[in-house]
């Protein structure tokens, strides 16, 4: 029963800090937020570079989040090596979901996004 909240706390931990990540991303200007501000016609350009920016950061901290709620094993560690291979492991993967699942929880965040620049 304490490793379900402790997945829980990891999620919102995840969720927490992908926010955070989030608003660094439009304070910083990065992709979506320079093909807005550069009045880019082709919305669908800026929806997927938006998708993309926001599934990778929210996905990437929620995978960093929850590989910190497992520990390392007694036997057959990879050390260093396998650490490395984890993080490009979890960029992979975080890429993958933001492909398949981004826009159904970036939706609003887009809505709300575009309200801005006009």
């Amino acid at each position: 029963m304490n490793s379900g909240l402790s997945a829980s706390g990891a999620v919102n931990t995840a969720m927490n800090a992908a926010m955070d990540s989030i608003a660094r991303t439009a304070e910083n200007g990065l992709d979506a937020v320079e093909m807005a501000s550069a009045g880019e016609k082709n919305n669908a350009e800026v929806r997927k570079a938006f998708d993309s920016t926001v599934g990778q950061i929210f996905y990437g901290q929620m995978l960093k989040a929850m590989r910190k709620t497992v520990g390392k094993p007694a036997y057959f560690h990879g050390g260093k090596a396998e650490e490395i291979f984890q993080e490009q492991l979890d960029q992979v993967l975080g890429e993958k979901l933001a492909e398949a699942s981004a826009k159904s929880f970036t939706d609003p965040m887009f809505k709300l996004f575009s309200l801005q620049r006009r």
